[in-house]
């Protein structure tokens, strides 16, 4: 059994509309003893803080830690345009963040990405003051390498990296992972289903999708598909789902990993939960990585982007 407190609830499909889904599986999560809820001020333009603020109304304040993204500008139609990590400005949107889920603090605080123009250390010093005044509790960054997390720790802690982590994505094992077991920095992992492609709903044809991607346009779909074929292969021979053996290799793979659940469903959230029960072997990972061999998907996941002077480059 893997402890729950290596899960984590994403909170991005959180909004005012499905509040009360909201609530009902924050608190859900809180009874099956998840803690950490992880969103972002980008996420729905403020709605997903809104929706969060409001499901953890009367809970006590110790028995959550709530990790908040920010930087990424949203575009009224939808999407991002560029980053802003200014250091002049990151205590006004800390302050949008704290009002709008109604909190004195935030647990961990983390910008969404860096922007190449803006020196780390001043942007890491402006996040320390949030410390020292006790707005911020701990530091984190996100979609960092390995060089760029020695170069942040040098200059103040860091107490967690979050990073894109699954069988279609699995850049970061190489360095990232080593040098965060080095430094003792925590790494939260998203994206363990790949954005909807690990998962029976794509075999059948029905589910949504995170973010648009070239893995499901036509001429990559069913390379893709024949790849999670190979995994049901797996997932039925042990009674469960390809979804949920995908997250129980993410986190049986390393120990000092957690993982991220974004979802509004409490069905879902307790799917996602019986992974923690699957025991994988020491000849499960082969074989389940030999099924889904690295780099075998067609087509981009999630890109990797670059800011300099706020707009993003590839």
């Amino acid at each position: 059994m893997i402890d729950k407190k290596r899960l984590g609830l994403g909170c991005m499909g959180m909004n005012l509309d499905n509040k009360n889904r909201a609530i009902d599986t924050v608190r859900a999560a809180l009874d099956e003893g998840i803690t950490l809820f992880n969103t972002g001020e980008f996420y729905g333009n403020g709605a997903s803080e809104m929706a969060l603020g409001e499901a953890l109304r009367g809970v006590r304040r110790d028995s959550c830690f709530v990790s908040v993204k920010f930087g990424m500008l949203p575009k009224p139609e939808g999407g991002h345009y560029g980053i802003d990590v200014n250091p002049w400005h990151v205590k006004a949107k800390l302050a949008y963040s704290l009002k709008r889920l109604n909190l004195d603090y935030i647990d961990l605080y983390e910008p969404a990405r860096l922007d190449e123009s803006v020196p780390l250390e001043d942007l890491l010093g402006a996040m320390q003051e949030l410390v020292q005044a006790g707005y911020v509790r701990y530091i984190g960054l996100s979609e960092v390498d390995a060089d760029t997390l020695r170069r942040a720790v040098k200059i103040c802690p860091i107490h967690t990296v979050e990073v894109q982590y699954s069988l279609a994505s699995r850049g970061i094992e190489k360095e990232l992972i080593p040098t965060a077991r080095e430094l003792g920095v925590n790494v939260l992992a998203f994206g363990a289903l790949s954005h909807g492609l690990i998962s029976e709903a794509l075999l059948e044809d029905r589910g949504s999708r995170s973010v648009p991607s070239s893995i499901f346009s036509p001429e990559n779909l069913e390379h893709n598909r024949r790849l999670v074929r190979a995994l049901k292969v797996i997932a039925d021979e042990k009674g469960t789902t390809v979804s949920k053996l995908a997250l129980a290799w993410t986190l049986s793979k390393y120990s000092e990993l957690s993982s991220l659940i974004g979802t509004t469903s409490v069905e879902h959230l307790k799917d996602s939960i019986d992974a923690l029960s699957m025991n994988l072997s020491e000849e499960d990972i082969p074989r389940i990585e030999a099924a889904f061999p690295e780099g075998s998907v067609r087509g981009f996941g999630m890109r990797k982007m670059r800011f300099v002077d706020g707009r993003v480059i590839f």
